[in-house]
């Protein structure tokens, strides 16, 4: 099988060759390729990619953390990848986890696969008013849908070639972890988590303070309710048209 690694990454000029050099420690019987997904960064997070000689795209303007890996989607698609894998270039994802994350779309249990740092609650556990909003945003997705998710807004998840077809066409922009789980799920496929540890930002910045996450915690709730009614409005259209 062929498995690609998107890497998205804004202004990680601090991690991001030492997350590339983990990611080719990964040892699996598939063929495992990267690619970093430089979006416009104001560092030197692109001398750092072009001089070490990395898999890497530079988008000419910043698209966020969606845009940069539905970029990552297309790339995928269009190099008939068969598993896509997202891992953030801040370091905080282990590739080591690698092998566990893929394991249930290869024997087929799963479309999706998220990594869960709460399923056995070791390594980096993230902010008290971090884990607040991924409780909220918990609490929405499985009204939405039904779905129990531990670790909604993680975002080191592994998809099936399915989903990189979908996720190349609707990818949200603006905090796209939580709704990708919704559409997947709504589109009939079978999202499920594994264990991973992550680690803390080693260097660099977050671009969730705390007024970000109070932010976060109201608007993404009400996007998933939105993207729900939405999706139940164009169906019904769909029911009343034939």
């Amino acid at each position: 099988m062929k498995i690609l690694v998107i890497v998205p990454a804004y202004n990680e000029e601090e991690n991001i060759l030492n997350v590339v050099n983990e990611i080719k420690l990964v040892n699996l019987q598939h063929e495992l390729r990267y690619i970093v997904i430089n979006d416009c960064s104001i560092d030197n997070t692109e001398f750092i990619c072009r001089d070490a000689s990395l898999d890497y795209l530079s988008l000419p303007v910043n698209l966020g953390i969606g845009g940069a890996v539905q970029c990552g989607y297309r790339y995928a698609l269009e190099h008939d990848y068969d598993i896509a894998i997202q891992l953030d270039g801040d370091g905080q994802h282990n590739p080591i986890n690698i092998p566990q994350l893929i394991e249930p779309i290869i024997t087929g249990h799963s479309d999706v696969v998220i990594g869960s740092r709460f399923l056995r609650k070791k390594g980096f556990q993230s902010s008290r008013m971090r884990r607040l909003g991924i409780a909220i945003i918990r609490y929405a997705i499985r009204l939405c849908c039904g779905t129990r998710i531990t670790d909604a807004t993680s975002g080191f998840r592994a998809v099936n070639k399915n989903l990189i077809k979908l996720y190349s066409d609707e990818y949200a922009h603006d905090y796209p972890e939580p709704e990708a789980i919704v559409t997947a799920t709504l589109n009939g496929y079978k999202v499920s988590e594994v264990p991973v540890e992550m680690n803390e930002r080693i260097g660099g910045k977050t671009s969730i303070n705390a007024l970000r996450s109070i932010y976060y915690m109201v608007k993404v709730p009400l996007a998933l309710i939105v993207y729900r009614l939405s999706i139940r409005k164009s169906r019904k259209m769909v029911i009343d048209n034939e």
